[in-house]
């Protein structure tokens, strides 16, 4: 499999060659289930695999949901332009969890993605299609989604590298949205340099986002430092919730980091499980509001019945799937009257309070160094409830609330299985995490 960085240098009719020979690893293994329907280009340039919840012109964009089956996208995401002008192209979508709402990737109205690495476990999620095929070698490198670890966590399982960028770093023009306050576009490919080509791409200011910040392109492939030393956040106390396998893994790339040369700094922050409290209160209002516009009406699936209400309700019901209800319910509830100010109020508060917290270890630390997931990648149905699997994602909602930039990479197996820690860093910050996880990644020879 080709690297992004060695793909960008092939010249045309190579790379069409290229495509053509992708297409067929891509049919040769369907058992990944990673893309929804056989590839296609948007144009020439590399080919890059697409999250089905960023819109590409013409395609069929679902996000994996019944309801949005037969909407074909009027337009461009502005990151799919962006790919455009840098010599890319948008190659097939990815499978991912019905309207990003999930940690497994078995939500989809296309059924499951796999694991590669062992397809009898979880890829992760939302983004598990896109890890999936990127770490299964029928993908160069994939554009995802982030908004509560949905990009870290299944780059995590599958053993390649997911970068999530500063919240307002990359357009959200054109990305369906899940929670307009925590989502962010950002890449998952097989190393760190990829992750720093992929990321100068598509970044920079765009007036169709008013939450989009007015900087500059990033450029942090060009700037890429292996040998950076900085002082690194470790967090001793929060621990407790991972597996055996995940703490020895944590403990071990702290001690490399260590020999490496950069400063290892104790820390602590509070009970993590209020981050999970916090997230699921804030995204699931978000999601009810946001996913309010899916009504058999405008656009996708209509299930017709006797008046607009009974429309509304048939098209649902049988368009959305059990996950979605369930989020789209909560909000609903956390919102209602008697209730805003228990639950959603409370919420904000907290999300204040741990951007707060990020920012007094980042007093002391330039990066932190945090798990990704409690364990490894679990079976199919291993979730006893849904309750479960929200708290796999104990680690990584905290960044979304606080805005902060994120990188996954592999630095452990247990048995055949990856395990993936994160770096985390300050605001507008890519850099430093990427320079650190370049000079870890050839330390530990663990790339994707």
């Amino acid at each position: 499999m080709l690297t992004l960085e060695e793909a960008l240098k092939l010249p045309a009719q190579a790379l069409e060659e290229y495509k053509h020979e992708l297409t067929q690893e891509v049919l040769k293994k369907p058992e990944l289930n990673a893309y929804i329907r056989p590839p296609k280009s948007s144009g020439a340039g590399v080919p890059i695999l697409i999250k089905d919840n960023i819109n590409v012109q013409g395609w069929e964009i679902t996000c994996a949901s019944q309801i949005l089956q037969g909407y074909i996208a009027p337009y461009n995401a502005t990151a799919i332009e962006r790919l455009h002008q840098h010599g890319m192209c948008a190659f097939g979508l990815g499978n991912m969890d019905e309207f990003a709402m999930g940690s497994t990737s078995e939500s989809s109205c296309y059924g499951p993605s796999k694991n590669p690495k062992d397809t009898n476990h979880v890829p992760g999620g939302s983004s598990g299609g896109c890890a999936s095929a990127v770490a299964g070698g029928v993908a160069i490198a994939a554009l995802g989604s982030d908004t509560g670890g949905s990009i870290r966590q299944p780059a995590s399982y599958c053993g390649c590298v997911g970068l999530k960028p500063t919240y307002g770093r990359v357009s959200r023009y054109g990305l369906v949205a899940y929670s307009s306050s925590l989502d962010q576009i950002g890449p998952i490919t097989q190393n760190v340099r990829d992750s720093a080509l992929l990321l100068d791409a598509i970044s920079g200011h765009d007036s169709k986002d008013s939450t989009s910040v007015a900087l500059e392109p990033s450029q942090t492939f060009k700037h890429l430092n292996p040998k950076a030393r900085v002082r690194v956040g470790v967090l001793y106390e929060s621990l407790k919730d991972a597996s055996p396998e995940v703490q020895e893994a944590y403990w071990h790339c702290a001690q490399v980091l260590e020999k490496m040369g950069h400063t290892l700094v104790p820390q602590s922050m509070g009970d993590h499980k209020h981050h999970i409290a916090a997230y699921y209160i804030l995204s699931t209002a978000e999601a009810s509001s946001n996913l309010a516009r899916f009504d058999g009406v405008r656009y996708g699936r209509r299930v017709e019945g006797r008046d607009l209400k009974e429309l509304y309700i048939k098209t649902r019901s049988q368009g959305f799937g059990a996950e979605v209800k369930r989020r789209i319910m909560l909000g609903n509830f956390v919102l209602s009257s008697g209730y805003y100010e228990a639950y959603y109020l409370k919420a904000l508060k907290a999300r204040a309070h741990i951007v707060h917290e990020y920012k007094k270890l980042f007093e002391s630390a330039d990066v932190i160094l945090a798990p990704v997931a409690p364990s490894s990648a679990p079976k199919f149905n291993a979730h006893a409830s849904p309750l479960e699997m929200y708290l796999s994602d104990i680690y990584t909602v905290g960044v979304n609330l606080a805005g902060l930039p994120a990188i996954s990479l592999p630095v452990a197996y247990h048995g055949n299985l990856p395990i993936g820690m994160q770096l985390i860093g300050r605001t507008f910050e890519e850099q430093s995490i990427l320079d650190v996880a370049y000079g870890l990644e050839e330390v530990l020879e663990l790339k994707g």
